[in-house]
């Protein structure tokens, strides 16, 4: 698999890589080590060098898995990692160094590593970019060994074009997709000036852009398709990247009729995403090994044409733009 440098860290890793959110199963099923680690094992045998996790991902066990895996392998696999979301409420208030060195430590301790390659603030409130002495921690934390290197995941682009600012901010985890498109023109420029990473999660919106879902597909009460597509829970635009879920299966049935052939449609996103030179890596999960072939295998599709790029930006234009693109 192609590889491209992850911005300032000087990190080569691969163009697609592995997000854990649901690495132990399906979004609200019982955490199985098992799955976890033959979906990890999967994606590494597959040339996958990248995996992205977090502490508040099963309670800690999709660290604990990665882990395990990771130091069980020859390969150099970097491992990425987030911290914040424990904060209980997730208000700016609860943002102290003090929080935030004890959840790296904990990161540490499950993982088994000694250095995380990467640690993320995981879509901290809007109010903590502006306070310096929250990203200086991580240079404490640097020079300790127990970091290489900060990012932030965000929600919005105003969030992303604040942690630039920081100098020790290398990355950026960002929704990015065919119905999430704004980022490419109102970050992505910033961000290849400034030598910014771009990690890319959220690739298919929660699946629809996998084309296997209809008006009568149902989801686990469990599932954040399930009980946030309004954001009761946290962000909207963590569900179906903030589409209507009816509205995105209508956008769907256009792309499937623009790409009519017989790679599936998820591949086909994932491909879309890889057109952008800004973006080093996309992070789509997996519930099962299989998906992780099908995902791996989309970096080796062809370009899509010009033609191609134009209709999907007229899809996106004619359904989604109007809903989404000033929102995040």
């Amino acid at each position: 698999m192609n590889r491209r440098r992850l911005g300032k860290t000087g990190f080569s890793i691969t163009e697609v890589s592995l997000g854990t959110w649901q690495v132990g199963g399906k979004w609200g099923s019982a955490f199985d080590n098992a799955n976890a680690e033959k979906i990890i094992n999967s994606a590494i045998d597959g040339g996958v060098n990248f995996i992205d996790t977090a502490d508040v991902y099963s309670d800690g066990e999709s660290e604990k898995a990665v882990g395990r895996v990771v130091k069980s392998r020859s390969e150099r696999i970097y491992v990425a990692t987030k911290c914040g979301r424990q904060i209980r409420p997730h208000v700016a208030e609860g943002y102290t160094p003090e929080a935030l060195r004890s959840y790296v430590e904990g990161s540490l301790k499950r993982t088994g590593l000694d250095r995380l390659d990467l640690i993320q603030l995981h879509c901290p409130p809007g109010e903590v970019y502006s306070r310096p002495e929250i990203f200086g921690l991580f240079e404490d934390l640097k020079r300790e060994g127990k970091i290489a290197h900060l990012g932030v995941s965000v929600e919005k682009i105003d969030e992303a074009l604040k942690a630039s600012e920081y100098d020790n901010v290398t990355t950026v985890q960002i929704i990015f997709n065919m119905f999430r498109q704004r980022p490419a023109e109102d970050f992505f420029p910033l961000a290849r000036q400034r030598e910014i990473g771009i990690i890319v999660r959220v690739p298919l919106a929660s699946g629809l852009l996998s084309g296997k879902f209809t008006a009568e597909t149902t989801f686990g009460t469990r599932d954040h398709r399930s009980f946030n597509r309004d954001g009761s829970a946290f962000d909207k635009g963590e569900t179906f990247s903030g589409v209507p879920f009816e509205t995105g299966l209508q956008a769907v049935e256009e792309l499937k009729e623009l790409f009519s052939g017989d790679t599936a449609l998820a591949s086909i996103a994932l491909r879309w995403i890889l057109m952008f030179p800004e973006v080093t890596t996309v992070i789509p999960g997996a519930s099962r090994p299989e998906q992780v072939v099908s995902n791996v295998g989309s970096a080796d599709l062809p370009p899509l044409t010009q033609e191609q790029m134009d209709k999907v930006r007229k899809i996106y234009d004619t359904h989604i733009k109007p809903l989404v693109h000033t929102n995040w």
